[in-house]
């Protein structure tokens, strides 16, 4: 019952005409976001960060626009795996192996229709998975001591990516090369300069929203401006949507895959550091495995589209939920949201729900609003939406560029963060071209002062004796879960490269 109140606070919140109309907003801008190939969630959440702040937006407002911008893109993300074989975004790759044969079948428009039902339903689950589960979670969380704080940002870093991951050495890279940026600037707790070469600039260390929007916004730039003179395989196709009313039961026909997947997907979300990518890939594996009797998967089952949307929507409500609960981030999308957050100086964890109520409810209530609102404009307008993809990116980038400029430039006032945002740029260019995942350096930004506080912390109150770290039984399970969820990858990796593979076909 006092959750239920929490959430009619929240819906109150939600529907003042400011918030419903960001909401509203978010949910379009998410979408295009998402169908756009190469930008997907991270990307447009990252952008809008310093348009939010451009607009003096209070906490509870910016969170509502970028977490509607998060949804709009999980579900966008389908448009361009239909109907040109590429994935708006990582955890959209799995759609690609049924919906764009069903497109050169004829039915871009039945596939479109159905995985906009299915993203719906996945979105829905997990948001109610987020009311009934967050709260409950932080009831454990409050027992938490720096001990089992230090070990569960170790798993997240260690579960990062999980199965769907391509190498986890490059993982493990990244992630120690996100934690030593988190080191850069004066120890708060002897004073020390590190790493700042004597640049005073670097005193303060460097802002984690410079990493982000020069990682994700401006790396895009440049590797628009290195493939220039490509040829794109948007100007060269046409866009044939067809019938967008599938059979009923072809709606039937998915109802048992869209639960399946969901729940997989959720439970991959609230993993920390897994995200909607797992969620994708556990639910049409698994699917596959269950329904594919006449071998018709990879030849376009409707199935085997509405299982990897269900359960990659799912998983990204439920990657809100560590986020939300503990602090630690389920997702690349979440921990941009979560820096999002600390700036705007409200504290993740626990004590989210009791300091700041109205921003944790308004949020969630806009969740459920945007979704109605995803599934209304996903499906009759999803005509409009593909034509975004004809779009040149000659127009889409310098936009993306000048707010990235100015946002940053407003938020700070420095022409220092602007040089270091390019070289951010810079560096996400070139490390995208190793294939050098971002995410696991913006999650060691966002966490590694934390982790560095904890385990010092700990280390202090037990007299620097190592073996506190497996001291209690939560510590022990936490522990578990991490090696568990780090050899994981290693077992399963014939069968994701067979996967890979056959998406490539």
């Amino acid at each position: 019952m006092e959750t239920l109140n929490f959430l009619i606070d929240g819906f109150r919140v939600a529907l003042t005409l400011e918030n419903f109309t960001l909401a509203l907003i978010g949910c379009i801008l998410g979408t295009i976001f998402g169908a756009l190939p190469g930008l997907g969630p991270a990307n447009g959440v990252a952008i809008l960060i310093p348009l939010s702040f451009s607009l003096g937006l209070s906490p509870a407002s910016s969170m509502i626009l970028l977490a509607s911008v998060y949804y709009g893109a999980m579900y966008g993300g389908r448009i361009s795996s239909i109907l040109l074989n590429i994935p708006g975004d990582e955890p959209a790759m799995m759609t690609c192996l049924d919906g764009y044969p069903m497109t050169k079948q004829g039915r871009a428009g039945e596939a479109l229709t159905l995985t906009g039902l299915a993203s719906f339903f996945g979105a829905m689950f997990a948001t109610i998975g987020l009311v009934l589960l967050a709260p409950q979670l932080v009831k454990v969380a409050l027992l938490f001591g720096p001990v089992e704080y230090f070990a569960l940002f170790v798993m997240a870093f260690a579960t990062l990516g999980g199965v769907a991951s391509k190498n986890q050495a490059k993982t493990v890279l990244a992630s120690c090369l996100g934690l030593g940026i988190a080191t850069i600037g004066v120890d708060h707790q002897t004073g020390v300069p590190r790493m700042s070469y004597e640049i005073i600039e670097l005193y303060d260390g460097i802002d984690f929203l410079v990493v982000i929007v020069g990682l994700f916004a401006v790396s895009e730039v440049f590797v628009f401006i290195e493939n220039t003179n490509l040829k794109k395989l948007n100007e060269e196709k046409k866009i044939i949507i067809g019938n967008i009313i599938p059979k009923l039961k072809i709606v039937k026909k998915i109802v048992p895959a869209m639960f399946r997947g969901t729940f997989l997907g959720f439970l991959s979300g609230i993993l920390p550091g897994a995200g909607a990518s797992l969620g994708s890939f556990v639910a049409y594996t698994f699917e596959k495995k269950i329904s594919n009797k006449n071998d018709t998967f990879g030849k376009g089952d409707e199935r085997g589209v509405a299982a990897p949307e269900a359960g990659n929507n799912a998983a990204a409500g439920g990657a809100l939920v560590p986020m939300l609960a503990l602090g630690v981030p389920g997702s690349g999308t979440t921990a941009v949201l979560l820096a999002m957050l600390m700036t705007l100086d409200v504290t993740p964890g626990p004590l989210l729900f009791k300091q700041n109520p109205d921003v944790v409810w308004g949020l969630i209530a806009a969740l459920f609003i945007g979704n109605i609102v995803l599934l209304i404009l996903n499906i009759p307008l999803v005509k409009y939406f593909s034509k975004i993809l004809l779009i040149p990116s000659k127009y889409l980038m310098p936009v993306v560029a000048m707010i990235s400029f100015v946002g940053i430039y407003g938020i700070s006032g420095s022409s220092f963060d602007l040089i270091i945002m390019v070289m951010f740029g810079l560096l996400g260019w070139l490390l995208r071209k190793l294939d050098i995942p971002l995410v696991p350096i913006i999650m060691g930004v966002i966490l590694g002062e934390h982790m560095e506080s904890n385990l010092r912390r700990a280390m202090t109150i037990h007299d620097g004796d190592w073996f506190m770290l497996i001291s209690s039984n939560v510590s022990i399970v936490i522990w578990t879960i991490t090696f568990v969820g780090f050899i994981l990858p290693f077992f399963l990796r014939k069968n994701i490269k067979l996967t890979i593979k056959k998406l490539h076909k």
